[in-house]
């Protein structure tokens, strides 16, 4: 019944199909428990109902097997004997595909043997007659074939195989017989069911250095089974290089052998020598041999050679062939004579070098050629005899003869020292026919001048490029705070052996003498001597005079006063103007307005004057009386124009007339500068009708000195209170590290426009013999002179006038003043 509900299932996309279908599923039962005729294993059925071709073949196919399919005769008379007569037939399994009748269960063409057609068929009608029916217990032609159209409808004639997917093991062909089947074994296999297959067995004796690739489809070494072969590397096949196991159980050869490879035999080389590995007699695959030569000979050829895979050497056996070393030559002003035992400049050769008179061999004078193909030495040289190179002394100089030669044989050398040094050893050299200098090069050394010890309270601080106290040695002399160095502050060693100049003395250091300035005193304490360090003057002046700068000065370490001296000038009262409608009459000794000044007032006619007469200008800086006026004056005078009130310039001073009122018209004011100003402008100025001045007022401006230029290593610094270089400026100097100051280290701007000192220099080294013969010799040159320490200083005019003829940027003037010393520091000219 399942088998029934799946047809139908199957064939419900066509409904006549199902229909039919369900009718053979009935009748299919019937069949079954009715019609059924079986035989043991291959067995027969038939459909109760008719069906066309396919549709029975569809039937034949879902209950059994398939629609018959008839092997020979003797099936055909059992279907004859077991099948029931029908007279619509049967159809079998048998039909024309591709114009080819065609079992179509096996798929297999029908032969000429299996033909079972009835008389005069097939008869090929050309009507779709391409199924096949069979005639069962026919009275004419039983179990004969007819073709038929397939659409007709007749019983199917079905079979149910014994042979199955595994039958014969899928080793041989399945053979349906009645009742049962056969296994028709395929070759290689055998078996009741074909199950086993046929076994060539594997190699008993393996030959050695083969190597073998099998597959085994079947079983190790069974039907199929195919090995490969190949020899290890060295080793050539003999034997074929492939192997199968036949059907019969045989394989196709026997195993091949692999047999080593042989490379030619080697010969030593002449006058070398050979080394093998391995076997060096049969000269097998990988037999390597190395070679190598006598001393003297070099391998031509491969050091090493091999036995390849294929039966060959890697290169040719080399020879050894004698070094050859480079030709030589016979060196200029030489001979050359050559020994050769093997061939000419190769090895064992030997080569002799003589040189000509006068020269030498330079390098060895015998060559051998080498193992290495190298001479033992260089080509020698013949070269002239020549002593070893002299170089002139340091400080000093070498003259050679002859020059072109160098320093050959025969050569003779003079040597010379600079100036201040002195020749040490031979003053001449002679190159001899040995090479050698007759005597050794000589040295210079540096004059010795005296050992100096510094003087009592004198620092001495020396440098010695030379040596002690020898040429160019320098010494520097230096004094304490409060004391004068008094001579040349550098010695120096000179070219003569002898010192620049004699040693310094440490003094007490002096000032420019001071005078009591006009209208005035001073009085000055001096410890150390006059005008010397520690002094210090006082200063005072007369009656009526007031003190114009500093009251006091005192006398520095650097030889200069605290300050330039202070002058004495008339005290002055207040300045008087005429009253109105009056006149005024001064006169003084001292100037206008000063101490003792008198002034005479009167009045204009008419008027009567109201005060003193006379007055008179005291000590005090006042009048003795005050200014007196005019009264009495009829009518009060026209308004007059006033200039505008006039200030009193800085630096200076301003006097004034009014004649009618304070600046107004034709008052008349007279300005004037202080010490060290100069007016810029009218120095009169009067009051005009318009109400303006005749100019503007004037100003007083510092005087100026020259511009100071340095040049280096001299270092200046000003302080300048009026302006760059003006009166009040004051400029101090100094010298860069290791010079020494040649003259004052400060200059004052005075008030007359010069310089209080010359510009002083910077010097590195002492002063000169001249010089010091000018400080130190001759007879004394002035009028004033100071003993030191027993040395009696000479102040020389003449040598300052040479050092300042009147155009020094400091001061014009060409005289020098009457007072001075002379010193290591400044000399100041002014009083």
């Amino acid at each position: 019944m399942a088998i029934c509900l799946k047809v139908s299932w199957y064939w419900r996309f066509q409904r006549a199909v199902f229909r039919v279908t369900q009718l053979l599923c009935f009748s299919a039962v019937i069949s079954e428990l009715m019609n059924q005729k079986e035989v043991a294993g291959w067995t027969y059925h038939y459909s109760p109902k008719l069906y066309s071709w396919n549709i029975s073949r569809l039937f034949c196919q879902k209950f059994h097997t398939d629609l018959v399919a008839i092997q020979n005769k003797k099936e055909i008379a059992h279907l004859n004997d077991v099948i029931p007569y029908y007279h619509a037939h049967y159809w079998i399994g048998i039909r024309k595909i591709n114009n080819t009748w065609t079992w179509v269960g096996t798929k297999k063409t029908l032969t000429k043997e299996a033909e079972n057609w009835a008389d005069n068929e097939p008869n090929n009608k050309r009507n779709n007659q391409d199924c096949v029916e069979i005639y069962i217990k026919s009275p004419v032609a039983p179990g004969k074939w007819n073709d038929e159209p397939c659409q007709k409808k007749k019983r199917a004639l079905c079979y149910k195989a014994s042979c199955k997917e595994m039958s014969c093991s899928k080793q041989g062909e399945c053979i349906e017989t009645i009742g049962n089947h056969t296994c028709s074994c395929y070759p290689g296999f055998y078996g009741p069911e074909c199950e086993y297959v046929r076994e060539c067995g594997a190699f008993n004796l393996f030959p050695q250095h083969t190597l073998m690739n099998c597959s085994h489809p079947l079983g190790n070494f069974s039907f199929n089974s195919q090995c490969s072969f190949h020899c290890a590397e060295g080793y050539e096949m003999n034997g074929p290089s492939k192997l199968e196991c036949l059907a019969s159980g045989n394989w196709t050869n026997k195993p091949p052998q692999c047999i080593v490879i042989q490379c030619p035999p080697l010969k030593t080389p002449e006058r070398g020598s050979m080394t093998c590995l391995n076997s060096a007699k049969e000269f097998q695959h990988r037999s390597s041999c190395n070679f190598s030569c006598e001393e003297g000979f070099a391998l031509v050829g491969t050091e090493e050679v091999q036995c390849t895979a294929s039966g060959g050497w890697t290169a040719p056996v080399p020879v050894c062939k004698v070094v050859q070393c480079q030709p030589l030559e016979a060196p200029s002003k030489g001979t050359m004579d050559c020994v050769h035992p093997l061939a000419a400049f190769a090895y064992g050769s030997s080569c002799k070098f003589e040189c000509s008179p006068g020269y030498r061999v330079r390098g060895l004078d015998t060559l051998y050629c080498s193992g290495p193909g190298q001479w033992t030495a260089p080509l020698p040289a013949c070269e002239v005899i020549m002593c070893d190179p002299l170089e002139s002394p340091v400080h000093g100089s070498m003259d050679c003869s002859p020059s072109s030669r160098g320093f050959q044989y025969s050569t003779n050398c003079s040597f010379y020292c600079a100036e201040g040094f002195m020749l040490r050893g031979a003053e001449t050299a002679q190159c001899s026919d040995l090479g050698r200098w007759t005597m050794p090069a000589p040295i210079c050394q540096a004059l010795q001048c005296p050992a100096l010890l510094a003087p009592q309270k004198v620092q001495m601080k020396c440098s010695h490029p030379f040596g002690a106290f020898r040429y160019q040695s320098s010494c520097s002399f230096t004094c304490e705070e409060d004391l004068l160095l008094v001579g040349a502050s550098v010695l120096q060693c000179l070219t003569t052996g002898n010192w620049s100049a004699l040693l310094p003395e440490c003094l007490a250091n002096t000032c420019t003498p001071l005078l009591s300035p006009p209208n005035g005193t001073m009085t000055c304490v001096q410890p150390l001597g006059n005008s010397s360090y520690k002094s210090t003057c006082q200063f005072f002046c007369d009656e009526g005079f007031s003190l114009s700068g500093p009251e006091s000065l005192d006398c520095m370490p650097s030889g200069h006063w605290t300050g330039s001296p202070p002058t004495c000038e008339a005290i002055r009262c207040p300045v008087l103007f005429a009253p109105e409608q009056g006149s005024l009459d001064c006169s003084g000794t001292h100037g206008e307005f000063s101490v003792g000044s008198t002034c005479h007032f009167s009045c204009n006619k008419g008027l009567k004057l109201n005060g003193s007469k006379n007055v008179e200008c005291t000590v005090s800086g006042r009048w003795t009386a005050p200014p007196p006026t005019c009264k009495g004056i009829k009518s009060a005078p026209t308004p007059q124009r006033q200039c505008p009130a006039l200030i009193t310039p800085q630096q200076g001073t301003m006097s004034c007339r009014h004649h009618l009122g304070n600046f107004g018209l034709n008052t008349t004011c007279n300005f004037g500068c202080q010490t060290g100003f100069t007016l810029t402008g009218d120095s009169s100025l009067r009051c005009r009708p318009s109400g303006q001045w005749t100019a503007i007022t004037p100003r007083c401006r510092a005087v100026k000195c020259s511009e100071l230029h340095i040049i280096k290593p001299l270092a200046m610094n000003c302080s300048n209170p009026w302006g760059n270089f003006s009166y009040g400026s004051t400029c101090t100097f100094y010298c860069l590290e290791g010079q020494i100051l040649n003259g004052s280290a400060r200059a004052a701007c005075q008030e007359h426009g010069y310089w209080s000192t010359i510009m002083p220099t910077c010097q590195a080294g002492p002063l000169t013999i001249q010089e010091a013969l000018a400080y130190f010799g001759g007879a004394v040159a002035s009028t004033t002179g100071l003993v030191m320490g027993g040395t009696l200083l000479a102040l020389l005019r003449k040598r300052f006038r040479q050092k300042d003829d009147g155009k020094s940027p400091l001061n014009p003037q060409s005289h020098l003043g009457t007072y001075g010393v002379f010193t290591n520091a400044a000399f100041d000219p002014s009083p």
